[in-house]
């Protein structure tokens, strides 16, 4: 089981540039490239809220529950 970040798509469904949203939202490119790349381990609602106001969005936009299909994963 997983977590998908589709935050590269909403930008572009947006035409807005990573730099851009992280100028608005107040935090780093590259914290912002951790967040878009999937490599992020949490993300604060304050964060996530700042997100999906300025890209006018939900959070289920950018992020997706994936279920594995691998029996043996946990």
């Amino acid at each position: 089981m997983s977590i998908k970040i589709n935050l590269n798509e909403v930008l572009q469904a947006r035409e807005m540039k990573s730099y851009e949203l992280a100028e608005k939202i107040n935090i780093t490119t590259a914290n912002l490239s951790i967040l878009k790349t999937g490599k992020a381990k949490a993300i604060r609602l304050t964060t996530l809220a700042k997100i999906c106001e300025v890209l006018e969005c939900q959070p289920g936009d950018i992020l997706v529950f994936e279920k594995n299909e691998n029996k043996n994963s946990r």
